[in-house]
């Protein structure tokens, strides 16, 4: 059987880091991977429902994440997923049944999802491992190689 790889990741999607990993992972484990990018809203577009532009937005960056993946010989699916990140990981477990996570953010004084420490409740509520990466889309990125 496959393993089952769940990736959790919003702008960092499209970090040639987040990349790398899974393609390192989906070599090595011949694994199954769902990336689930969740559609981040403002608070106010969040109180008035208006989460329309939030699920576009978060739909191209998957779609590219994607598609770069397959480029480099990994098959992998997505979804846009519910703003909040923890619930976004809950609803993808129910469904996809994962072996690990892996959750992607922002650097330490630039990620919402660390001051609200998304990683250390994720890991409190799930007993699966749940691995932290972090992406900097501020430094310049090399290029993904394919093997």
């Amino acid at each position: 059987m496959r393993r089952r790889i769940l990736v959790i990741a919003n702008e960092t999607v499209a970090g040639i880091e987040l990349r790398e990993e899974i393609v390192r992972r989906a070599r090595e484990d011949d694994a199954e991977l769902l990336v689930v990018c969740p559609a981040l809203n403002s608070r106010i577009r969040h109180w008035l429902s208006d989460d329309d532009g939030a699920r576009a937005e978060a739909g191209r960056r998957l779609e590219s994440s994607l598609e770069a993946l397959l480029a480099a010989g990994v098959d992998a699916r997505g979804h846009v997923g519910d703003s909040d990140p923890l619930q976004a990981l809950e609803d993808a477990l129910r469904a996809f049944g994962a072996d690990e996570v892996v959750v992607s953010t922002h650097p330490p004084g630039r990620s919402n999802w660390l001051e609200r420490d998304v990683v250390g409740r994720a890991r409190a509520r799930h007993r699966l491992p749940i691995e932290h990466l972090v992406v900097d889309l501020g430094r310049a990125q090399p290029a993904l190689h394919a093997a």
